[in-house]
């Protein structure tokens, strides 16, 4: 399968808006390297970022993004203030219907976890909307 946009060009333009704003972020980890993709502090904010890459197969895209949910859940055990998957701004299109499609569901993940949030990285504008979990429900 085809990776349409890869993680590592959405997780170079998330680290470099970041460092922008003035976060601090930690080192880039190697490949094989397991662990947060990217942790970014300012003052006693500690966001947690699981980096999703775009496939063109859509059974890897559901694969990647749920793998994506739960690690970066289970970053609240590190002390994580903001769990964030970043994902290229492809994903944007299909998440409104995913959303509607676990409804009730999805409105419980979101109550469950506020700090769960999913930020669209655009590879080409280099821009993040940050969006809540919640928001892609109408």
């Amino acid at each position: 399968m085809a990776v349409v946009v890869s993680s590592d060009r959405v997780e170079r333009v998330l680290r470099r808006e970041l460092k922008g704003l003035g976060y601090k972020l930690s080192r880039q980890l190697g490949n094989g390297e397991t662990g947060c993709d990217v942790i970014a502090t300012t003052g006693g904010q500690k966001i947690k970022i699981e980096v999703v890459s775009f496939k063109s197969s859509g059974l890897a895209w559901s694969i990647d993004f749920f793998q994506g949910f739960f690690r970066v859940v289970s970053r609240l055990n590190d002390g994580a203030t903001q769990c964030v998957i970043a994902l290229p701004s492809h994903f944007g299109k299909g998440l409104p219907r995913r959303a509607a499609g676990y409804r009730m569901a999805w409105r419980r993940v979101g109550s469950a976890f506020p700090e769960l949030e999913i930020w669209l990285v655009d590879v080409i504008e280099e821009t993040i909307k940050r969006t809540s979990w919640n928001s892609w429900i109408d």
